[in-house]
């Protein structure tokens, strides 16, 4: 392998140090040296940049993506080096035969995932966990690809579709499920992630089946982690699992535990900002609440209405029939109903957050917001969103601020302590959604034009921080003998570009992505250059040098 100097750059080390002016020298995979007078069989210009490590995104749902897309775009395209798949439970192992469709009718529910991309995409040549990391790597990934082992998938694999959603498992179930636990764990997954969210429903409209068991269940897999010292738990907290009991769940499990999200919704954000800075004064934990610089912006359909799936009504939508959908909306009564319900919901629907994102019958109405429509109809908002739906045979697509958009709670939760960078969502909600560019976002939005952090303040918490979290070795630091993985931006023009719907998934699928971010200028990975003065290097995804990064034991 050729040896590349880094030259002219200011190196943020990723531990929250002072920008140095250095030379960084990468050979064999490594950070070779970092100083001044270096040489090497050819050089990457930084003059004017920031050279740093890669950025570690902690909250993806990559697991099938992978197969079909192992640049892990957009990621890629944002400084990216090190993903984490797996969150929330939502897993594609260990899965038997028999229940592959039921796995892709889960995503499609929870993570808005197309069930014919994940049929024809995913190889399926693998049951267990382990045989799943090992397909994975068989095939090789752009970047450095991690992942827990999920609390849906485990209940799927030893209790089958018929029971995992209804019942509770039995001793003998748990114990299996634990057993899978360890074998993912020693087979390389970085922990063990589940739900509890009432946002998360699945088949049929029921609560996806990690929500069905006994808490005591969830803790006999993690206390696999206990035993073995090493590993994250990842949670998505609801009933049964919240702010104020993940704490002391922490400190019998003694692994990490980090949590989705804390977001900065008007006037809910400052309960568990308030648990978290209480939890911290009195005494030493390992609890990181993940946190997010963008505002959770959905652009939705009536045909597939996720945003509204906390209401029962829509729920039992998923129960029916697809055709049952047009009758339910064009009843007064129903619809009466599901205002209500959206109304109490945990995370109350905000009206004056709805606006109209894409239609061919309405295109004039483009960007307008949905309670002005209504205003002017003299109706609901609610309702004006169906009458238009019903005119394009629901494929009208409407925008949805649904959380993080109190701009002063998001600057607030950035600057306290022990809040992991999370919740990019990359590889779910493709249709809705895309907040792969969290880390552009903060350097350009956050830093750059706000001032809301230091500069080394945020590429330490893309970087050094959640490599401790996951104590993943030699990653998220730039010194002599880590893992060379870099990202070269430019200070003054970085920022996370725009978001196009495009049509590349199997099976003609259609999702939204973020590829022309602008200031990247070059990034490596394990010496790689995968991007170099902006644009992506070809020959990268035939060497695919991303690793499964090798996770120490906590002290």
């Amino acid at each position: 392998m050729s040896s590349i100097v880094i030259r002219g750059g200011t190196v943020i080390d990723g531990t929250g140090a002072p920008g140095v002016a250095s030379d960084v020298l990468v050979q064999d995979g490594r950070i070779a040296g970092i100083g001044s007078g270096l040489s090497g069989d050819r050089e990457l210009d930084a003059r004017g940049a920031v050279v740093a490590p890669g950025f570690i995104d902690i909250h993806t749902h990559y697991d099938a993506q992978v197969f079909w897309d192992p640049a892990l775009t957009p990621s890629c395209f944002h400084g990216v080096t090190t993903v984490v798949a797996g969150n929330c439970g939502f897993t594609i192992a260990p899965t038997r035969e028999a229940d592959r469709e039921t796995i892709a009718l889960t995503l499609e529910k929870v993570e808005d995932m197309n069930p014919a991309s994940l049929m024809a995409g995913i190889p399926w040549d693998f049951e267990t966990f382990p045989e799943y990391l090992a397909s994975v790597e068989r095939r090789g990934t752009l970047l450095n690809y991690a992942a827990y082992v999920g609390h849906t998938a485990l209940r799927l694999f030893h209790m089958g579709a018929a029971d995992a959603y209804d019942r509770p498992a039995t001793e003998a179930e748990v114990q299996a499920m634990c057993a899978s636990v360890r074998e993912a764990m020693e087979a390389g997954a970085v922990g063990l992630a589940t739900s509890f969210a009432p946002t998360h429903v699945g088949i049929d409209g029921k609560p996806v089946c990690s929500r069905v068991g006994d808490f005591s269940e969830f803790e006999a897999m993690a206390g696999e982690l206990t035993k073995l010292g090493r590993g994250v738990i990842e949670a998505t907290l609801g009933s049964g699992f919240a702010f104020d009991s993940v704490y002391d769940f922490q400190r019998r499990v003694r692994v990490p535990v980090t949590y989705t999200a804390l977001l900065a919704i008007p006037g809910l954000w400052q309960h568990g900002a308030e648990v978290h800075r209480n939890q911290l004064a009195q005494g030493d934990h390992q609890v990181w609440p993940q946190i997010s610089v963008r505002a959770v912006t959905l652009q939705t359909q009536l045909k597939a209405p996720f945003a509204f799936d906390q209401a029962e009504c829509f729920s039992q939508l998923y129960a029916e029939a697809p055709e049952t959908r047009w009758e339910r909306y064009r009843d007064a009564e129903w619809r009466k109903r599901a205002i209500e319900e959206l109304a109490h919901t945990p995370l109350p629907t905000r009206w004056e957050n709805f606006s109209l994102a894409e239609s061919e019958v309405h295109a004039d109405l483009i960007d307008r917001k949905l309670v002005d429509l209504a205003k002017e109809r003299g109706e609901h908002p609610f309702d004006t969103m169906v009458a238009l739906s019903l005119d394009e045979n629901l494929e009208t697509r409407f925008r949805y601020v649904q959380a993080n958009d109190d701009e002063e709670g998001v600057a607030h939760l950035l600057q306290q302590e022990q809040m992991a960078l999370g919740l990019s969502d990359a590889g779910a909600h493709v249709g809705m959604l895309c907040d792969a560019p969290l880390p552009t976002d903060l350097l350009g939005n956050w830093v750059r034009e706000r001032g809301v952090l230091p500069l080394e303040t945020a590429v330490r918490k893309l970087t050094g921080e959640p490599a401790g979290l996951f104590r993943f070795e030699d990653r998220g630091i730039l010194r002599e003998g880590a893992h060379a993985d870099v990202c070269v931006f430019d200070p003054d023009e970085v920022a996370p570009g725009g978001i196009r719907r495009v049509h590349d998934f199997p099976a003609g699928a259609d999702r939204l992505t973020a590829d022309s971010p602008s200031g990247i200028r070059h990034v490596l990975v394990n010496g790689t250059p995968i991007c170099e003065d902006g644009e992506a290097v070809a020959s990268a995804l035939d060497e695919r040098p991303g690793q499964r990064p090798r996770q120490l034991g906590h002290a």
